[in-house]
């Protein structure tokens, strides 16, 4: 069955994720606890496209309703270049200054498209990158600030999650080698041969209705933004943190309409939880959905490889990074070893496991956790758990 055989309008339910969808249409009961979408892929096959909740305060959740999914579309970025890479447009173990030559700069001539893409770049800051937040909105000026950037010496003894910049940095490689912008590549690479609706990070016009607004805040101290992030940037366990995601002024650019005009891969994305199981539904089965391959199985091989498994000095975890995704990490005691995916601050994620033939997606405007700052919160981890486990007794 394909996604075009079932209407959109229609929800996805197969009586073997009967728990999974349980679990979900309990999570928005209430106005205050917005709403959200779920999907999830079999070996191809879709066995779950559901929604519920709210929107907005006075607007239900709906089969065509995005969210701005945050770190998600760090997967998404990725896919993109791994497509490039299978061509031979560009090499993992290539300098980035061999296709952005004004990367050389400031040490990092020899810096690798693997490495950047396992979060060793020393490129993670984003406070202080550009003098003000709307300025990151200019992806030329933000790609030319980071180029002219030097690297954090901590680069050589372990990587330091790039939230911010990761997409800037991909983005420009993309594009340097194909001459088109990333939004043309986006179609290009993945909406068009997989047939994915909602699937932006520039937000077409006639689209923007459906978008979801964000809430309750960004914030993760009941201070200003300014004033948190201040006081982290001062303190060594989350210094990090502050310096790869808190921007002066970052919390109200995360609300601006203004958001939805610009290309920033590593946060701006906007997507369906259906769009985005699609995507990982092709990498969870064999890299072919619908007949359409969008990655070569020895691609595939490569980018489920563990690229670092030091402690990363921004999250203060081991993440094992692989070549732009992490694991899916999920609620269960037998973590899917060989997954790859990226979940997005506040709640939204979206993984694929090569060993059950699964992926999954979940969307969300009601952000998880005060305390949620660069990774999801636990509900989506349930939700991939309960999905995992199943997915496990199906095979």
């Amino acid at each position: 069955m394909t996604a075009d055989a079932v209407p959109p309008t229609q929800m996805i339910v197969d009586p073997r994720f009967l728990q999974v969808a349980d679990r979900f249409f309990r999570m928005f009961r209430t106005r205050q606890q917005g709403g959200g979408a779920l999907a999830a892929y079999l070996y191809g096959e879709p066995v779950l496209d559901i929604w519920a909740g709210w929107a907005t305060r006075d607007r239900r959740w709906s089969h065509d309703t995005v969210a701005l999914s945050f770190s998600t579309g760090k997967g998404v970025a990725s896919t993109v270049l791994h497509r490039l890479a299978e061509r031979g447009l560009v090499k993992y173990d290539d300098p980035v200054a061999a296709y952005w030559p004004e990367f050389g700069a400031a040490g990092k001539e020899a810096i690798t498209i693997r490495e950047l893409m396992s979060h060793r770049a020393g490129l993670h800051r984003v406070r202080g990158l550009m003098p003000g937040p709307l300025d990151l909105l200019d992806s030329d000026a933000v790609a030319k600030a980071l180029a002219a950037a030097p690297p954090d010496r901590r680069r050589l003894s372990g990587p330091g999650y790039h939230a911010v910049t990761y997409g800037n940095l991909v983005a420009e490689i993309a594009c340097r080698v194909t001459g088109r912008t990333f939004p043309e590549l986006v179609e290009q690479e993945l909406a068009g041969p997989l047939g994915l609706r909602e699937f932006w990070f520039r937000v077409p016009q006639n689209e923007r209705r459906h978008l979801a607004p964000v809430f309750p805040r960004v914030n993760p101290l009941p201070s200003s933004w300014s004033a948190t992030a201040r006081v982290m940037s001062r303190l060594p366990g989350v210094r990090g943190i502050a310096e790869a995601g808190m921007a002066e002024g970052f919390d109200e650019l995360m609300r601006s309409p203004s958001a939805h005009d610009a290309v920033m891969p590593g946060w701006n994305g906007v997507f369906s939880a259906r769009a985005l199981a699609r995507m990982y539904g092709a990498l969870a089965n064999g890299g072919v959905l619908d007949g359409v391959r969008l990655l070569k199985e020895d691609t595939l091989d490569q980018v489920l490889e563990v690229q670092t498994r030091r402690r990363d000095y921004v999250l203060g975890i081991r993440p094992n990074w692989r070549l732009g995704y992490h694991p899916g990490w999920v609620a269960l005691r037998e973590q899917p070893l060989r997954s790859i995916g990226h979940y997005g601050f506040g709640g939204s994620g979206a993984f694929a496991d090569p060993e059950t033939g699964l992926s999954i997606a979940f969307v969300t405007n009601r952000l998880g956790s005060n305390l949620t700052t660069t990774i999801a919160d636990a509900r989506f981890p349930r939700l991939g758990g309960d999905a995992v486990s199943i997915a496990r007794r199906a095979a």
